[in-house]
């Protein structure tokens, strides 16, 4: 299930990209598909063994092009272990609401990333996320949770102050909201409430199948309730001393 839409986010074969906080490796493993070069890192040890058992996998299936490269490593977000304008894209998706330094990690994903580069950004959206802070205190205070909700223009804010320039923005998962806000009534650790189960089983079904039914009724309803706020932006080329007036880039006073 991912939440950047290629489609608005092309990718090219070689491109060096980063999945920063790749989690369990949705969108790194696309990526790797797309014959892109792909650095899944996250704070997670265990779920970086899986993501690089997936990679091998994927590499021995032939599921990759040839010339596609993918490693899995832990690292810190705010610390990237990786020299200067290093990637030519960065996703960073259902991140930056767990991290109290965000600009922080703004910051980092700017400097690793190469001038005229993309940078996808997605975070659970305002309203929908409001309502499950509403009906459950669980569902955000615990270890590691959403310490924050944003909205749109606050998001976008903070993306044009780290030095981006925004060029996009979608909603995505409208139906996975009725989900969370059934597990957050119910409990959010009880599964076995019957709603709750039924609904699970209808987005499996939904995410195994794809069935146009379901598809329209979610691009219908995304602008509404998605469950995701999804950002694109890219990396501004810097003016060169030569595009000075004066051609030399010097004072000639």
């Amino acid at each position: 299930m991912l939440t950047v839409d290629f489609s608005r986010f092309p990718l090219a074969p070689g491109d060096r990209v980063l999945d920063l906080g790749c989690g369990a490796g949705r969108h790194a493993f696309e990526c790797y598909r797309r014959g892109a070069q792909v650095v899944a890192l996250d704070q997670n040890a265990e779920e970086i063994r899986e993501v690089a058992k997936w990679f091998a996998a994927m590499k021995e299936a032939g599921e990759a092009p040839e010339g596609a490269t993918a490693t899995a490593m832990e690292g810190d977000a705010l610390a990237l272990p990786f020299p200067d304008e290093s990637f030519d894209v960065v996703i960073i998706s259902e991140v930056m609401e767990h991290i109290p330094d965000d600009k922080g990690v703004l910051a980092e994903m700017v400097r690793v990333l190469k001038p005229g580069g993309r940078i996808a950004v997605t975070v659970p959206r305002y309203g929908p996320e409001k309502v499950c802070w509403t009906l459950s205190d669980a569902y955000h205070e615990v270890e590691g949770g959403h310490i924050r909700i944003y909205k749109a223009d606050e998001l976008l804010t903070k993306i044009r102050e780290a030095g981006l320039q925004p060029y996009g923005t979608h909603h995505a998962h409208a139906l996975h909201s009725p989900y969370w806000w059934l597990k957050c009534a119910f409990g959010v650790d009880n599964d076995k409430a019957l709603p709750v189960r039924a609904y699970h089983k209808l987005l499996v079904w939904d995410i195994m199948k794809k069935p146009l039914a379901t598809r329209v009724a979610e691009q219908a309803l995304n602008p509404l309730i998605g469950k995701s706020f999804v950002a694109y932006a890219t990396k501004p080329h810097l003016p060169r001393l030569s595009d000075s007036p004066s051609g030399t880039g010097a004072d000639t006073k």
